[in-house]
């Protein structure tokens, strides 16, 4: 889908899964523990168990939540449902990594736009993955702050009442995000404009990401965040408005 960038002076982001890579950074260190185990790790199976987990009612904060979907999961996977390797795997959420385009493209962008972090991460992993993202963003909602998660509209809210307090308008900011159920959905129902990076491209079903009822279609669609740097970069000059 084509379209213009001109209108916005915000990028909003979603951090876990559009910029950082954790379904890579789950199944690194689940198949750690189940190598220390002597086990082989199914990562398909374990992606589909830990996607039913966090959509179970009794989800708690990411990445908290960690160490209940360890104990819930991990029967099934073959692991030893106990403490330590659950805070295990919560611990690992210190060492995920980028994708590896998130880094530049979001460094390109800043250029010409305030970028704006939501993330249902809590603060202290938030702050990890702020710095292996080399620190780009003009402003940071966690539900440390905002007192509730993606897709509560209320998340939302709060954000574009910090871009009016700073004199923007909602249709000046742009919604970037891989998660159709946490994200796109939601941002077209409060009338944002918005644009899918769909990381999954290629792959099969949702993996660790919880699936919506239907996909919504984004006003932007790449596949990745070079994708959508890129689109942004080869937009005319004149067309740009500085941040």
């Amino acid at each position: 889908m084509t379209g213009s960038f001109a209108a916005f002076r915000y990028m909003s982001f979603d951090v876990v899964g559009t910029l950082i890579d954790f379904e890579r950074g789950l199944l690194d260190a689940l198949r750690a523990i189940a190598s220390g185990h002597g086990a082989a790790l199914d990562e398909a199976r374990a992606l589909d168990l830990y996607r039913a987990a966090r959509g179970a009612p009794d989800v708690g904060r990411f990445p908290d939540d960690l160490v209940r979907c360890y104990l819930r999961i991990a029967p099934a996977l073959g692991l030893p449902a106990e403490a330590a390797p659950a805070e295990r795997l919560r611990a690992s959420v210190a060492d995920w990594r980028p994708f590896p385009d998130s880094v530049a493209a979001l460094a390109e962008l800043g250029e010409r736009f305030r970028l704006v972090a939501m993330t249902n991460a809590q603060r202290w992993a938030f702050e990890h993955f702020d710095n292996a993202l080399g620190r780009p963003f003009h402003a940071s909602f966690t539900p440390d702050e905002t007192g509730t998660e993606k897709p509560d509209p209320a998340f939302f809210r709060q954000v574009l009442a910090h871009v009016a307090a700073e004199g923007g308008r909602p249709d000046a900011l742009l919604h970037v995000a891989q998660s159709q159920y946490h994200d796109i959905g939601v941002s077209r129902a409060l009338g944002l404009s918005n644009c899918w990076i769909q990381r999954r491209s290629g792959k099969p079903g949702y993996g660790g990401t919880i699936a919506p009822e239907a996909d919504t279609v984004p006003d932007f669609h790449f596949t990745s965040m070079a994708g959508l740097a890129g689109a942004v970069a080869a937009e005319k000059p004149e067309e740009a408005q500085p941040v």
